[in-house]
């Protein structure tokens, strides 16, 4: 093989290797109850500031594993709560700017319910992940309609004025 094949194939294996690793696949469960939402709530930078946001409880999805496998193991291992899919809503696809980097993500959408109908009752939830924990609450779906409080990813708050 010539130096120009091998040139042009590294630089297609490092430029495919780059763009798969930018693009984050992911999966969120939207569980709801009296017209809120349970969101996991974050603080830091994100694309339109810095302080509190909100994200519905997910993950990335695993290679060789299905969204949905990933949804029930992502409510395991942060919540320790088991869940069931009732149905698939959309993919969203959402692409954004944290300082000078930008973001890709591949969202899958599920709504998800409790197996156990008591933990509605809970007004919140300890998040683990890895060594950082936080906490999910219900917030009702006026305040991100209403531009109270941030939620992700992009175009969900839309959304929820079909489910909620």
């Amino acid at each position: 093989m010539d130096s120009l094949s091998v040139r042009l194939r590294t630089a297609y294996a490092v430029s495919w290797r780059t763009v798969w690793l930018s693009t984050n696949t992911n999966t969120l469960g939207i569980v709801t109850c009296n017209k809120q939402i349970l969101v996991e709530e974050q603080s830091g930078i994100y694309s339109k500031g810095n302080g509190l946001y909100y994200r519905p409880i997910g993950g990335t999805i695993e290679l060789g594993e299905h969204s949905q496998e990933t949804l029930v193991r992502e409510f395991q291992e942060e919540l320790g709560i088991e869940i069931t899919i009732k149905s698939y809503i959309k993919c969203i696809e959402n692409i954004f700017k944290i300082e000078e980097n930008i973001g890709h993500e591949i969202t899958q959408l599920y709504l998800v319910e409790f197996n156990d109908p008591n933990l509605y009752e809970e007004e919140h939830f300890k998040v683990i992940e890895g060594n950082k924990t936080t906490y999910a609450k219900w917030i009702p779906v006026d305040d991100f309609e209403h531009g109270h409080k941030i939620l992700y990813p992009n175009g969900l708050t839309e959304l929820l004025k079909d489910i909620t």
